[in-house]
């Protein structure tokens, strides 16, 4: 994976709203060991996460670092006091939760802290899909719809991290009945386009409909116009689609499809060169992990600390 030759161990969390997946990845990118928990209440699911890693680094070795990437919105400004928090989130129980802080307390080591797309794109960017370019777009359609974007080796931050899920789009004309799934905006590309928004139309996943279902259409059309927006605001060289809904055979092609004519020529990059799938397979999320970690070794705060 071209990553350092100093040995080290990382420990790394990928936060979903199903599951954590908690493991430990060497410098070469090697999942050495690792286990699934189920998201329950955070007390919960972070104290098995939390006692896990203190096994895992009994057995293998002292971590350098630990990475989470993590379902939000999250709270990432490390000069605030709640660094490392979960906010507003839709998942019961788990707004204004300490996530970050909590595990740096625990385990006396760096933490790398960022959203599950923000450290997707990273890893993407380092050793996937983006090698090379200098600005590369991660987005994930499942359970949401949620993006990330490396620019110059770093994932773009501001107030908070992007949502580019949660922009609205305009409506599909056979799709202007259906409210949309988001319990806070309604129609925008979550509520319309993710998984939830698929089944709650539909009544099956995309990937179940027949392939001449109208779905197909109205899923790939949505898309097509938010790797247009992406296209003409951020300029990304890659835009790595993953995601389950994303699994539905033929629907990338139908999303370049529709992307080429929207664009009508006038974005450098053609849609097969710029719109493409993940490259990292099932290990993706532990690497955003380890992207994260690497990031947070190189700039350690004192233990217990952010970092």
């Amino acid at each position: 994976m071209g990553l350092s030759m100093t040995p080290r161990l990382y420990g790394c969390v990928e936060a979903g709203g199903t599951k954590f997946i908690v493991g430990v990845v060497n410098h070469q990118g090697e999942v050495l060991d690792r286990t699934r928990i189920e998201t329950r209440g955070p007390d919960e699911t972070l104290g098995a996460a939390t006692g896990w890693l203190m096994d895992a680094r009994s057995r293998l070795g002292e971590f350098s670092a630990l990475g989470v990437a993590s379902f939000g919105p999250l709270a990432l400004n490390r000069d605030a006091p709640d660094w490392g928090y979960i906010t507003s989130t839709p998942k019961p129980g788990w707004s204004h939760t300490d996530f970050g802080g909590r595990l740096a307390r625990s385990l006396g080591i760096p933490v790398g802290f960022d959203t599950d797309v923000n450290g997707a794109a990273l890893a993407e960017a380092r050793w996937g899909a983006g090698r090379g370019q200098r600005i590369c777009t991660y987005l994930t359609i499942g359970t949401g719809i949620g993006g990330g974007t490396v620019a110059n080796g770093s994932p773009l931050q501001g107030l908070g991290h992007p949502e580019m899920g949660h922009v609205r789009p305009p409506r599909h004309p056979d799709d202007l009945d259906f409210a949309g799934v988001c319990p806070f905006h309604d129609d925008c590309y979550e509520g319309l386009a993710s998984g939830p928004a698929i089944q709650a139309r539909w009544g099956a996943r995309l990937s179940e409909l027949t392939a001449d279902h109208p779905a197909h259409g109205i899923i790939a059309w949505y898309l097509g116009h938010l790797t247009l927006s992406l296209q003409a605001m951020l300029t990304p060289g890659r835009i790595i689609l993953g995601g389950g809904v994303m699994e539905t055979p033929g629907l990338i092609h139908e999303v370049r499809r529709v992307a080429r004519q929207l664009g009508g020529g006038y974005f450098r990059g053609s849609p097969e060169e710029v719109i493409v799938p993940p490259e990292l397979g099932d290990r993706l999320g532990l690497l955003a992990g380890l992207a994260l970690a690497m990031d947070a070794d190189a700039c350690p705060t004192p233990p217990g600390r952010p970092g």
